[in-house]
């Protein structure tokens, strides 16, 4: 007997394709991340998607999305599938040679700006800057004060630039060298930094997010301190009489870090917390 061809299936709607997606997603975060990779996929906003939940996107629109959470459930971060981070004002660019902004860094932010005075110039160095984040956020909040930027990474500086560059923040000079080797014979009224702090064994590394970061950017040592070490060592020799290191690590690293820069000469040394209460920033004065 000749056989019925069977009938076409629908193509998906918009609202069809987040609550599949949502279910391949894992973790608490699977419909809001479904959102955002559809949207990028179909270049809207986020609310388009409620306005429009019973379009059908067009084939090549729904193999891109497709595509994009396959990426995501084989674990690859959401912010260097959309090639995009929020972090403090902004909205800048990430790729996987830069680590991914965090907003636990923005508390390293807020310390910093607390010492440096709206309308008094200064300068201010971030070390390992990435992305550009903190210097960035610095620069945008303090229009007067000049802010190097150091990275070792060529590719990092090269994002850091451009994202400077779409900010319209001209008063941030980028280098290439590592930590404060760029910076010779120059002082500065604060220094800050988010370097690596995890230890090189940390089985962190190899799970979740971080298994698509730079290593470098996230592993320091066989207890994840040996940068900050180096930095608190370094540091005095570029900060003028006065001025403050800020350093991020981890939440059980608080008492350690205090006494790295106790031992590397700093006073009123202390260690800030983060909005979930955790040991986050160690900050010290020359």
């Amino acid at each position: 007997m000749p056989t019925t061809p069977s009938s076409p299936q629908p193509a998906a709607t918009v609202g069809e394709l987040l609550a599949a997606a949502a279910r391949r997603l894992p973790g608490d975060e699977a419909r809001a991340e479904a959102d955002r990779l559809l949207a990028h996929a179909l270049g809207v906003g986020p609310t388009w998607l409620y306005t429009h939940r019973d379009d059908v996107p067009a084939p090549d629109q729904v193999a891109a999305f497709q595509g994009l959470v396959d990426r995501r459930v084989a674990g690859e971060p959401v912010a260097y599938l959309l090639g995009r981070r929020g972090f403090w004002r902004f909205d800048l660019a990430v790729t996987p040679a830069t680590l991914i902004p965090r907003p636990e860094t923005e508390r390293l932010v807020e310390l910093a700006l607390e010492r440096l005075p709206e309308n008094t110039p200064s300068r201010v160095a971030d070390l390992g800057t990435g992305t550009g984040a903190i210097a960035l956020a610095i620069a945008y909040e303090r229009p007067l004060a000049h802010v190097v930027a150091t990275d070792a990474s060529a590719p990092a500086l090269l994002v850091a630039r451009g994202n400077a560059q779409a900010l319209g923040l001209t008063r941030v000079e980028f280098r290439e060298g590592d930590w404060l080797v760029p910076l010779a014979g120059e002082r500065f009224d604060l220094i800050a930094s988010n370097p690596p702090y995890i230890a090189d064994d940390d089985a962190h590394l190899s799970q979740g997010d971080l298994r698509f970061e730079p290593a470098s950017a996230l592993a320091s040592g066989a207890d994840g301190l040996d940068d900050i070490r180096r930095i608190a060592a370094d540091a005095p020799a570029h900060l003028n009489d006065g001025g403050w290191l800020l350093v991020e690590h981890g939440w059980d690293q608080g008492p350690v870090v205090r006494a790295i820069f106790e031992r590397a000469g700093f006073e009123q040394v202390e260690t800030a917390q983060d909005w979930e209460q955790r040991d986050r920033v160690t900050l010290g004065r020359r």
